[in-house]
Order: C-alpha cells, then structure tokens, then sequence
C-alpha cells in the first residue's frame, strides 16, 4: 500500500480541479497551453493567505506573478529584477500591481528586530529584515493608538517605500520612456474584509497620480 505523504492530498485535489475545469471549459487546458499573455505583473508577499489569483479572481494567464517576504523591490535582487524585465520586455504587460497586505509578519518582524534573536544572525532573512526596517525607520517613529493601529500604518508606509523602489527601477523607466502604456498600483490587502485598497499610483515618468 503506497504511503500517504503531504503531496497526496494535493495530486488529488488537482486532479479534481483538472476534472472540473475541463467539464466547465473542454477547451480550457488547450487555451492555458498556449504561449501566455498576463496583462499584468503582480508583485506580492509570500503569505499563505494572500494568493494573488483567488482574491483578484483571476485565471491561468491573466497575472505574472512574482511573490517575496514583505513584497520588497530591490535592485540588487537579482530573482526580482529579471522577473520585473522579462514581464516589461517580453511578455509586454501594462500593468504592475505592488501589493501588502495588512498583518504582513514580515513587516512585524522588522518593527522589532532588535528585540529578535534573528537581529544577531547573518542570515538572508535576517539582512532582508534590516532593510526592511531601515526602510520603516520615519514610520517607526510615529505614534498610534494601538499594536493593531500602528502594524497597519506600517504596512501602508512600507508599500508606498517599495513602490517608490519599484517605479525608479530601470525596467519601468524605460517603459515609459519609450512612451509605452504602463500603469503601476501600490495596494494593501484586508486579510478580514478580503478588499483590496489602492494607495497610490502611477501612469508615467512624471510621478505619482
């Protein structure tokens, strides 16, 4: 009798979705084999919770989807980087959507590190977690009513940093450079409503609408 592991249950709910999706749509896996057109990138963080096709109720092919812890853009991130170039150069998205979420752990994390046994380590989360508090430090600053208060203020903060970091990227520059339609969003999601929230955005070189 073959053993039950933990990519058991989950060959068989694919193999009930595959059944589902090809009763629903015969033609759907002959569509998603197709070379992929998404109309837009979705730079997200890495939370079990927040999938960036389920709460945007997107299909296969409509998000490039690119997800990290914090949903942080640096340039010396070389997986972001070429994934941010490829979506822009080859597959000619015109939208980028940057999107936190609140109750983010990463963003958590970096309110408190040096409270942390992890702020002594050398580890790549450990220095992923120092920039992101470098990058917090006015926000860190600023009082509030509660813990719940201040996290959600942080993670708003921290989108509108990345998304600054995200806009000045060469890849994005030399869209709009080159004048081709590119739209940029920064949004935080609720993980208690399961709405989306635009905090700010932006259609060219000249700043932020």
């Amino acid at each position: 009798m073959q053993a039950v592991t933990i990519l058991t249950p989950l060959l068989a709910k694919n193999r009930s979705w595959a059944l589902r999706q090809q009763q629903n749509d015969p033609h759907f896996f002959r569509h998603t084999a197709r070379p992929q057109q998404p109309h837009s990138l979705w730079i997200g963080c890495s939370d079990s919770r927040v999938p960036a096709e389920v709460l945007t109720g997107s299909q296969p092919g409509e998000l490039f989807v690119h997800r990290n812890i914090a949903n942080m853009v640096m340039e010396e991130d070389d997986n972001l980087m070429s994934v941010l170039q490829y979506a822009l150069e080859y597959l000619k998205v015109t939208g980028i959507v940057l999107c936190g979420h609140y109750g983010c752990g990463g963003v958590q994390a970096a309110s408190v590190l040096p409270e942390m046994p992890l702020a002594q380590e050398e580890s790549a989360l450990a220095r992923r977690l120092r920039v992101l508090r470098r990058s917090l430090s006015p926000a860190l600053a600023q009082p509030h009513e509660d813990d719940d208060a201040r996290l959600n203020a942080l993670v708003e903060a921290h989108v509108r940093r990345q998304f600054a970091h995200l806009t000045a990227c060469w890849p994005v520059r030399l869209a709009w450079q080159q004048q081709r339609p590119l739209e940029v969003y920064g949004c935080v999601y609720d993980l208690h409503s399961g709405h989306l929230k635009k905090l700010v955005e932006q259609h060219s070189m000249e700043g932020p609408a």
